[in-house]
């Protein structure tokens, strides 16, 4: 008897795993934001077809999700530092569904251009509110694994995408497919609305022991309307942060916008093509997961989250440039691919650590913060899509001057996180952070 009350008195003490709850639906929400996003980047060769667009226009309404992706997250990251994730992560998730299945109505360039652009502004915010949601849920040496996590599931959920709209298109129109995806997100939004609390505190599945796990993030989930946009605005740290996220993802959009063209520039068979157009993602969600299981042990080994997260993303950023220079001088299409998807790899070694960034150095303002980096980054996803337009129509499909053009955007994020303080925060908080 008195063994099981022992045991009893253990499983007691140790912390319940609801925190993990909102790991989950964080997960399910990115592979839902890459459906939406990359079924557009897939069925753009049918959709150009059918409405009769050029490559230029294609560009532009790339660019026009990216655009008001880029304007509208800081006010969404704000509205979640003010409101809490639980409302407006209800607001975004119902609003970019409704634009991703309006999308299946679009009959020219003009209609098509609008519900990308009213989709972009409707999706930002998302991943600040998520990062918001981390950082009042998740203990601080759980954060960066869990950005690994989900920047997998985000990946992966784009990387699939294309051989699920492959799928689809045998059977439904281009219309019908956005029409799915859009009501995939609506059963979401209402789930998570049901089940999220601002304060962990709230929900009464947990025990004693994971609120005392949690008690250090009161105060990180709720609202506040007292941002501190001077600091943000005179930090070395927070511009620089911001920087090189744009220098990354002017790179990285080649995946979610030119690829599934270049790969018929290759004049690929179309089952091949995509079969290859998985490569990309897939290989940087495992960079995404395996840097967030990464950061500990390189923590240890050099003493310093600091120096870590520093030579880990300098080092994959020109690693990432030079694998795309050298797959200018591949020919072989399968070995070309493999070299451009190892660079999506370190691409995406960076994502735990510029998200986990976010939730140190902005601390109760992490959604603010996260929202001014993620805003800063697509507006390298507005720039991307258009140069490289402007480059196939005007230098005769030069792929090369593209990868080229993208190595150069590698180097500068590489330069930049040589100097970034990733772990002090702009305003002091009550428990000092390890450097």
């Amino acid at each position: 008897m008195a063994s099981l009350a022992s045991s009893r008195s253990k499983q007691d003490v140790r912390p319940t795993r609801v925190r993990y709850g909102v790991v989950g639906f964080a997960v399910t929400l990115a592979i839902i934001t890459y459906f939406d996003r990359v079924a557009l980047s897939k069925a753009s060769p049918r959709i150009s077809l059918d409405l009769h667009l050029t490559k230029q226009q294609m560009g532009y309404v790339f660019a026009a999700f990216a655009a008001a992706y880029s304007l509208f997250e800081i006010p969404s990251g704000y509205m979640g530092d003010r409101l809490g994730p639980r409302r407006v992560m209800m607001r975004i998730v119902l609003w970019w569904s409704a634009f991703t299945a309006l999308m299946g109505g679009a009959f020219n360039f003009i209609s098509l251009f609008l519900t990308q652009l009213f989709f972009g502004a409707g999706e930002a915010g998302c991943f600040p509110n998520i990062t918001k949601a981390f950082s009042a849920w998740l203990p601080r040496e759980e954060r960066v694994r869990a950005q690994g996590v989900i920047w997998l599931a985000a990946r992966w959920g784009g990387a699939f995408t294309p051989l699920i709209v492959f799928q689809l298109l045998k059977f439904v129109s281009w219309r019908a497919v956005f029409c799915i995806f859009g009501c995939v997100g609506i059963v979401w939004a209402v789930l998570f609305y049901r089940w999220y609390c601002d304060n962990p505190a709230d929900n009464p599945n947990l025990n004693q022991a994971e609120r005392d796990l949690l008690r250090g993030n009161q105060g990180l989930g709720g609202g506040h309307g007292d941002v501190p946009w001077k600091l943000f605005a005179t930090s070395p740290d927070v511009v620089m942060l911001c920087l090189q996220y744009f220098f990354m993802s002017f790179s990285w959009y080649f995946y979610i916008t030119w690829l599934p063209t270049f790969l018929e520039d290759l004049k690929l068979a179309p089952a091949v093509a995509a079969g290859l157009n998985i490569l990309p993602l897939f290989l940087g969600g495992l960079g995404a997961l395996i840097s967030g299981f990464m950061a500990a042990p390189l923590t240890r080994f050099f003493g310093s989250v600091r120096t870590a997260r520093r030579v880990l993303c300098s080092t994959t950023f020109l690693c990432a440039g030079g694998l795309l220079v050298i797959s200018t001088a591949i020919h072989e299409p399968w070995i070309k691919m493999v070299a451009i998807g190892l660079a999506s790899f370190c691409n995406d070694v960076v994502m735990p650590p510029a998200w986990g960034s976010c939730m140190d150095v902005g601390g109760r303002f992490s959604g603010t913060l996260s929202g001014a980096m993620n805003m800063t980054g697509n507006f390298g996803g507005v720039v991307f899509p258009v140069v490289t337009a402007f480059v196939l129509t005007h230098f005769g499909n030069n792929w090369n001057l593209v990868f080229y053009t993208s190595a150069i955007s590698y180097v500068f994020a590489a330069l930049l996180w040589m100097w970034i303080d990733p772990v002090t925060p702009i305003q002091k908080p009550e428990i000092e952070l390890e450097a």
